[in-house]
């Protein structure tokens, strides 16, 4: 079970009620039918994340506007840096290529994945 730190779930269930028009999107459309179970905003670590597959360790993230600003760039990579040191790995994607590529971004998600489950099954 991966930790985390128990003061973020009360802002995690926040933001699951509160979703962006992009998170809605790829949850409604794509991950909450998917054959492997998602969880949305979901603590791992001091973090909480937009979208998080266990079986494949994926955490996604949707990134808006403020995302392209260099000091948030510089804490999305210390963030991403500290998730993959838990064995997480992050796919990041702008809202408007949730907007304009939508299959597009299910695609490249559904096969990191494919990958990432088929890496652990042979490593086992």
């Amino acid at each position: 079970m991966r930790e985390y730190n128990r003061a973020n779930t009360a802002n995690a269930r926040t933001l699951r009620r509160n979703m962006t028009p992009w998170e809605r999107k790829l949850w409604y459309r794509f991950l909450k039918g998917h054959t492997l179970r998602w969880q949305r905003q979901t603590p791992i670590g001091d973090y909480i994340v937009d979208f998080y597959c266990a079986k494949a360790r994926l955490a996604v993230e949707l990134d808006g506007s403020g995302h392209y600003e260099t000091e948030q760039q510089l804490r999305d990579e210390l963030r991403t840096r500290n998730l993959q040191e838990q064995g997480v790995t992050v796919a990041r994607f702008a809202n408007n290529q949730v907007d304009r590529m939508f299959d597009a971004v299910c695609g490249q998600i559904d096969r990191i994945v494919k990958e990432r489950v088929e890496s652990f099954g042979t490593a086992k």
